[in-house]
């Protein structure tokens, strides 16, 4: 039984189904090289990049006059690579999951349930911590989730692909539309959620990434650990189960894994969009479909461009800084249409 779920991303069948986004560019080690090189860059300069210079040996030196500048950006940059691997490798289980190339946490409703459900837990319940933001993202990104899923499994056909896509934007349209309306009626809240609601990784406090960590972590174990899975489950949900998995027992899985990343990384630094639909095809594009590559990668460029964001929103409009969570859509959306001209996107 064991070696039936052990399915190779070049069987025939998927072969003959897969798009140009399957075909690998370059080897695999060329591609962690180059992940490895690009991640040092943005780290370091995450680190010298801001409102002013910062010299990279005061992280050294605690007597040096930059020493507390180097802490905070050391913690920001630590925040910033570990939610964009959340969002990266979240985003392409969330597309192996629903075999949807267009899937995303932000498109599918989830970031904005979990956004939703903070809210109204700030607004009617007084939730003021990290730990009680976390509890209500937990929440709202599993309702969501759940309810796009059965909205679209609705009719013929089941949840299909272009369902699942129109039930989320719709579910999302809805519970942006009651987080607006909650906000309206209180200026507290407003004025607790601002900068949140934007996305950012600034100002966070060693405590709130303590407290979200574990949860990030189990979500990791869970997504990561299943790469045999989606690979499985791109066969189609037939062929899977001829395979010898239980289908819904495995998207369970992923999909609890899914809710622990998103849920955490949402309350920690608010909706961030388009980072977990861009960086899963651009993973593809170097390394074809397998989710044992996919994954890890998608974690590690997840990682690089929500560091490399939140550095360049830092100096791009002195003094004041932009958010992260503008700074990726800003730089993603011509990346992502760029690569819908040249074809890069297709089949899972």
């Amino acid at each position: 039984m064991t070696t039936t779920t052990e399915t190779s991303p070049d069987l025939p069948g998927r072969t003959a189904t897969a798009g140009r986004a399957r075909t690998p560019r370059r080897s695999t080690p060329a591609s962690v090289a180059i992940c490895i090189a690009a991640l040092a860059v943005v780290g370091v300069a995450s680190l010298c990049i801001g409102n002013r210079w910062v010299d990279p040996l005061a992280l050294l030196d605690a007597s040096h006059p930059d020493h507390v500048f180097m802490d905070a950006r050391l913690l920001r940059t630590g925040v910033g690579a570990l939610l964009g691997a959340a969002f990266g490798v979240a985003g392409a289980a969330m597309q192996g999951l629903t075999r949807n190339p267009l899937a995303d946490t932000g498109l599918l409703g989830v970031n904005a349930g979990a956004a939703f459900a903070m809210v109204a837990g700030i607004t009617y319940v007084g939730a003021g911590t990290i730990g009680g933001y976390i509890w209500f993202g937990f929440i709202g990104a599993g309702v969501a989730a759940v309810a796009v899923h059965l909205i679209a499994s609705l009719g013929r056909g089941g949840a299909t692909p272009a369902k699942l896509v129109i039930a989320g934007a719709a579910v999302t349209a809805a519970l942006s539309s009651w987080t607006t309306a909650i906000l309206l009626m209180s200026r507290e809240t407003i004025d607790a959620t601002r900068r949140w609601q934007v996305g950012s990784v600034a100002g966070k406090q060693t405590d709130a990434l303590l407290t979200a960590l574990p949860f990030i972590v189990v979500g990791f174990v869970l997504v990561l650990g299943s790469a045999r899975v989606l690979n499985a489950l791109a066969l189609g949900d037939d062929l899977a189960r001829g395979l010898g998995r239980n289908t819904t027992r495995d998207r369970l899985v992923v999909g609890l894994g899914l809710v622990l990343l998103v849920g955490a990384s949402v309350a920690l630094a608010g909706p961030i969009a388009f980072l977990g639909l861009l960086v899963p095809h651009l993973v593809r594009m170097q390394v074809g479909g397998d989710y044992a590559k996919v994954l890890p990668l998608s974690a590690a460029w997840g990682a690089v461009l929500m560091v490399g964001a939140d550095t360049v929103g830092r100096f791009v409009l002195p003094p004041s800084e932009i958010q992260v969570g503008v700074m990726i859509a800003v730089i993603g959306a011509p990346l992502f249409l760029v690569m819908i001209r040249r074809g890069r996107l297709g089949s899972l």
